[in-house]
């Protein structure tokens, strides 16, 4: 039976010794990876940009976590896998977090009122003024007093993509996609889904490669391309106020095979290629190609594909005919015909790289989402109105551009180099560090055991050398 005290614990003896421990280590933080994100920071200035996206109406005088404080701790938490407001009420005490967002006094002992001596940092209470700020908040509001400039945020991730090429790329790819944010509680813009069977929100995100563009909350009672336009007409403006010569090119599934869609497209002389939900018409255009596809793959007992190019339009959405790719697949289950529709020319692409090559590459982007959600949190909209809960998938989302820059700049020749979000947080960024504070100096102590210690070492080593890029928001 073991035997303790309220601070120490007595555990079975190992090796004729016995096993006694307590919680008297000092200031120790589980995060001390973290430091590799805070010279990301430095370099990329990501949180800085995001922080002047609001405006603090609170008097200077009379606060003790400044706006860019504030943000950057609750972003720092969610990379470091605190979905939480509650979580900041543990972590007030954490001195490397502390550090990180830029308190002067990272153990907090010179807090002006005795009951925050020792917490550094601020509590879930005034993290969620920050959080829950209503329409017109002002200096005479008595707390929520901090608001958030929406259009200078969806514009900030377009900016941050540009920033994070040292050359214009000749070619970029736009990828959209919609995806279901489960709510449980009575939360605004609520609806009920019968695809996803549940309640949820649908939130429209756009990336180009693994760079986030946009990321926007909407209701679910709505079409899937609902706002497309809208965002591509905005990204590809700055895009081409920067990078006037780079071809660009559109792709989503059947969802954003839109006429409004391909007409903005053609129109602004952008290229596309998005699926095309199949129908009877489609199906008879591929019939010949199903049945050498079915023959092959009696012959082989293996998958057989057949592509076709041709050329459709639909009898009354379509404003015009367009080149439209049919593959037709045979499996084991039976026919898989699937269809997509493009602007790109047979000189460019063949009807089966642009099938296998082109279209299909957009699969990563569904990889993507499923960082922001499940590694960061972005479905985490709990809150009663639905402002809140997109300021809430902007943090997970500044926080995922974050470790995408860490992931660029710092592990590009490391076995974490495609590492998911999680994965780097579990073997980089959670290392057990010991922090001494002095007069002229803090001490951080990382583990000796630590088993990722050379690609610690060559990730902090990579960002030292790297030169700041300008911030602007």
């Amino acid at each position: 039976m073991t035997e303790c005290t309220p601070t120490t614990f007595e555990f079975p003896g190992f090796n004729a010794r016995k096993v006694t421990a307590s919680f008297d280590g000092g200031a120790i933080s589980s995060d001390g990876g973290g430091l590799l994100l805070g010279q990301v920071e430095q370099i990329t200035g990501i949180i800085r940009q995001f922080a002047d996206c609001f405006v603090d109406h609170r008097n200077p005088r009379l606060i003790e976590h400044t706006l860019y404080q504030l943000v950057a701790q609750r972003i720092y938490g969610l990379a470091l896998g605190y979905e939480d407001l509650n979580d900041h009420d543990r972590l007030r005490v954490d001195p490397l977090l502390a550090m990180l967002v830029g308190k002067s006094d990272p153990t907090g002992r010179n807090r002006k009122d005795e009951k925050d001596r020792g917490k550094a940092l601020a509590g879930k209470s005034t993290l969620n003024r920050l959080e829950l700020t209503p329409v017109g908040a002002d200096a005479t509001h008595r707390y929520k007093k901090i608001t958030v400039n929406r259009t200078a945020v969806q514009n900030l991730f377009t900016d941050l993509f540009l920033q994070a090429h040292k050359t214009p790329p000749k070619r970029i790819v736009l990828d959209l996609d919609a995806t279901d944010d489960p709510i449980h509680g009575e939360q605004s813009g609520r609806f009920f889904h019968g695809y996803y069977g549940n309640y949820c929100y649908m939130p429209l995100y756009i990336f180009c490669g693994e760079h986030l563009l946009c990321a926007k909350l909407r209701g679910s009672n709505i079409d899937a391309s609902a706002g497309s336009v809208k965002e591509l007409d905005r990204i590809v403006s700055q895009v081409r106020r920067q990078w006037p010569t780079v071809k660009i090119v559109v792709r989503g599934d059947s969802g954003f095979c839109r006429e409004t869609i391909m007409a903005w497209c053609e129109a602004q002389g952008v290229d596309y290629v998005l699926g095309l939900a199949q129908n009877a018409r489609l199906r008879k255009e591929l019939q010949e190609n199903m049945a050498k596809a079915k023959a092959a793959y009696e012959q082989t007992q293996k998958a057989a594909r057949e592509f076709k190019d041709f050329t459709y339009k639909t009898l009354e959405t379509w404003s015009r005919s367009r080149r439209v790719i049919g593959k037709a697949e045979y499996l084991r289950q039976g026919e898989n015909p699937r269809f997509v529709v493009t602007s790109l020319s047979a000189d460019e692409f063949d009807a089966k790289t642009l099938y296998e090559v082109e279209y299909c590459g957009r699969g990563e982007m569904e990889n993507r989402i499923k960082e922001q959600q499940l590694c960061l949190f972005a479905d985490r909209t709990s809150a009663a109105t639905m402002r809140a809960n997109e300021l809430r998938l902007w943090f997970s989302s500044v926080a995922y551009t974050l470790m995408v820059a860490l992931r660029q700049w710092g592990l590009a020749n490391t076995e974490l180099a495609k590492a998911r979000c999680d994965t780097i947080r579990l073997k980089l960024l959670k290392i057990g560090t010991l922090v001494r504070v002095t007069v002229r100096r803090i001490w951080l102590s990382l583990a000796s055991g630590y088993p990722y210690r050379t690609i610690f070492e060559q990730a902090f080593e990579t960002l030292r050398r790297q030169c700041p890029i300008p911030q602007r928001c």
